[in-house]
């Protein structure tokens, strides 16, 4: 027990809670200690009767029965493969941006689990793309088809693809928003974290330790003594399974 201890204390902070929780909540449910109905989203009882948890135990909630268990365990696994390496890469020492991120997701994506998960592996793919990862049956491919992949994936195995194609476009727009336009394009900044969340977590010194690196701010043209145009190594990643 104490070698699955030790694992569990060695994932990220932010990952470790979000994935012990997408644990707890769906085994309550399944146990029948608490009422499945009292898990999901009902607007009108958030609104009228103050039920603040819902929204929150709607996103950690999964419907765990013989035809989805699989594709639970599936999508759990990435949580924790894709958030933590992407907590410990480009977010690391950073954790009220990365928490700023899961925000702006999660209300984007209206509160489901899958979504949100996907989100991130999308997030984590656009700061990895010429990394070469491993799928089933030994196949091979760089990461920034991986999201595409997952959902063929999961169409296959669980006959949708709705959660999948929404949490890759709920990240796509997060990285366009917050890394490419701005960044890359010379855009507005439309996303900033609120300062409120770097009192509660503030920075911590290390910088990135891999898994990809996110993209300097664009320099100003005058800056641009080299004449490369104002392009940016978007990082080269981490290759899996490289120590």
């Amino acid at each position: 027990m104490s070698d699955i201890g030790d694992w569990f204390r060695s994932i990220p902070f932010i990952t470790r809670y979000w994935f012990a929780a997408s644990i707890a909540v769906p085994l309550i449910g399944k146990l029948g200690l608490v009422d499945i109905r009292n898990l999901l989203l009902f607007p009108e009882m958030v609104f009228s009767r103050f039920h603040i948890w819902r929204p929150v135990t709607a996103t950690l909630y999964f419907p765990i029965t013989p035809n989805t268990g699989f594709l639970y365990l599936v999508n759990l696994y990435f949580l924790y493969h894709y958030s933590t390496r992407l907590e410990t890469g480009s977010f690391d020492g950073r954790p009220a941006d990365y928490i700023f991120m899961l925000l702006f997701n999660w209300i984007c994506i209206v509160l489901l689990m899958i979504p949100l998960i996907m989100s991130v592996l999308y997030i984590w793919a656009q700061f990895n793309k010429d990394t070469v990862v491993s799928f089933w049956f030994g196949t091979q491919f760089k990461a920034h088809y991986l999201p595409w992949v997952i959902l063929a994936f999961n169409f296959i195995i669980g006959g949708s693809f709705v959660n999948e194609l929404t949490g890759n476009l709920v990240g796509h727009l997060y990285f366009f928003l917050m890394f490419k336009y701005p960044m890359d394009l010379g855009g507005r900044a439309f996303l900033s974290t609120p300062e409120f969340l770097y009192r509660f977590f503030p920075n911590r010194r290390g910088g990135v330790s891999g898994f990809g690196v996110p993209p300097t701010r664009r320099q100003a043209p005058q800056d641009n003594a080299g004449g490369l145009g104002g392009r940016h190594n978007w990082g080269q990643g981490f290759r899996l399974g490289d120590e």
